[in-house]
């Protein structure tokens, strides 16, 4: 029992606790801004760059070819899959890597300013050694 109790106390300890929301709030935030992404911005860029949908954006390596059938039903060619470079999914990918990040930046930077400083530790008095090593100084000036 020794055990559960001690992860017990891990597990509930403030920090882990911390970031644990932490990283359920960052997963359906990245979800928020994948679709504001991919419902808003990227609409609006279509419209700029006459109508091309990031998704639709690739690199063909390879054009594909559909499966040829004979009179009789069977298959003569069989289907070539397309081969691809799709880069506008990881353009789109991007822009939201870069929302996330400066979103994150503004609520670290946020969070770091309302943070109170914290006092400066009061100076430790002097040592023994110190203070006999001060006794005798003094005795010597005498």
């Amino acid at each position: 029992m020794g055990m559960m109790k001690e992860f017990k106390d891990f597990a509930m300890k403030g920090n882990l606790v911390d970031i644990a929301v932490g990283f359920v709030m960052g997963a359906a935030f990245t979800k928020l801004v994948t679709a504001f992404t991919g419902g808003i911005v990227s609409p609006l860029i279509s419209l700029l760059t006459d109508k091309v949908n990031f998704q639709d954006l690739k690199w063909v390596l390879r054009d594909g070819v559909a499966e040829v059938k004979d009179a009789a039903g069977a298959v003569s060619t069989p289907a070539v899959a397309e081969v691809a470079v799709k880069y506008g999914e990881f353009l789109q990918t991007t822009i939201d890597f870069i929302i996330v990040a400066f979103v994150m930046f503004m609520v670290v930077k946020a969070v770091n300013k309302m943070k109170q400083p914290e006092a400066a530790p009061a100076p430790a008095g002097p040592t023994e050694d110190q203070k006999l090593l001060a006794e005798i100084r003094d005795l010597l000036k005498k």
